[in-house]
């Protein structure tokens, strides 16, 4: 991980950064002012931030109900042989497939937890049918319909 390799963040990175958290759209003169810092030294911090890559980018966040995907599962991968070529070829099908919001190679009896959003149970199962068991290393699937969403307190606390 590239931040991890350039040096932790210090107290005040900590300050910018909850700041983004609480509003990640306000103005850097905004942000500068409520923590009391010049706005020049809050650009600077925010653009070492980002070229350290502990800040990842600016992210468009879309409700997938609201786009026609109201349906969302979490599909259990699990694979017959774990060939370098095999479940990397998986991953890059896995996450370029429409649909998939998120796709996690993990250790434990699965290999992989694969997040998506469709319109329908149809089109659920089209994806692990036309588009996961395809793969000769899968071995099994299993899907598990999300009824609810809610998001985590993250890595650093909400002001």
């Amino acid at each position: 991980m590239a931040a991890a390799q350039q040096g932790v963040v210090d107290e005040l990175d900590l300050r910018i950064l909850g700041a983004l958290i609480d509003d990640p759209q306000a103005p850097i003169k905004d942000v500068a002012l409520g923590l009391g810092i010049p706005a020049s030294t809050c650009a600077f911090r925010l653009r070492t931030l980002r070229s350290r890559g502990v800040i990842t980018g600016p992210r468009l966040e879309i409700d997938p109900a609201a786009v026609g995907a109201p349906v969302q599962a979490m599909i259990r991968v699990r694979l017959g042989n774990h060939s370098r070529d095999g479940v990397e070829a998986l991953f890059d099908a896995l996450a370029a497939t429409s649909g998939v919001l998120q796709v996690f190679h993990i250790a434990g009896a699965d290999d992989f937890l694969v997040h998506v959003a469709v319109a329908d149970a149809a089109a659920l199962r089209d994806i692990v049918l036309e588009r996961i068991t395809v793969h000769e290393i899968v071995r099994a699937t299993e899907t598990q319909l999300v009824f609810e969403l809610r998001e985590g307190a993250g890595v650093l606390p909400r002001r």
